[in-house]
């Protein structure tokens, strides 16, 4: 049975490179987790629902109330795992009104050859892949879009403002 579920699963990696920005810094933004509004597109609130920043167990409310259907779409997503060290968070969703049931997402910035920081480079690439139930009203094709154009977004907003 449990073969069965997950079968059913959508699963997802999407990566974007930043140019002129080192892993460390892009990691320093990745790694607040409260404040995804000031970088992702679609998001303009986001703050600590409960829980102490950077911990493991840290919930946070995200919204975007910038939509087509004039409704608020929102979602409490909980920090899983964070590790400094090898620069990379997965975090859940916990309850939404997009349609979510299932969704556990790992963000990983990774230094690019050539892009070392002990060698003055400044190239890295983040890495978001997720695997999620099927979600009311999307295609997997459409979540790997969505994913890929709010990357993109990051992290040309990074190469701009760091």
């Amino acid at each position: 049975m449990e073969s069965e579920t997950a079968a059913f699963k959508w699963e997802g990696k999407q990566t974007a490179q930043v140019n002129g920005v080192t892993a460390e810094q892009v990691w320093s933004v990745v790694s607040d987790f409260c404040n995804v509004h000031e970088w992702f597109p679609t998001v303009d609130t986001c703050y600590r629902v409960q829980g102490t920043d950077g911990q493991p167990g840290l919930i946070r409310y995200c919204a975007s109330t910038k939509t087509k259907e004039e409704e608020t779409k929102w979602a409490k997503e909980r920090l899983v795992e964070i590790d400094p060290t090898a620069r990379y968070l997965s975090y859940e969703i916990l309850e939404n009104n997009v349609g979510f049931r299932s969704y556990v997402a790992t963000v990983k910035v990774i230094s690019v050859d050539g892009g070392d920081e002990s060698d003055g480079g400044k190239v890295c690439r983040i890495e978001w892949s997720f695997v999620s139930d099927p979600v009311d009203g999307w295609t997997k094709e459409g979540l790997e879009s969505y994913v890929d154009i709010c990357l993109k977004h990051l992290a040309n907003k990074m190469e701009m403002n760091l």
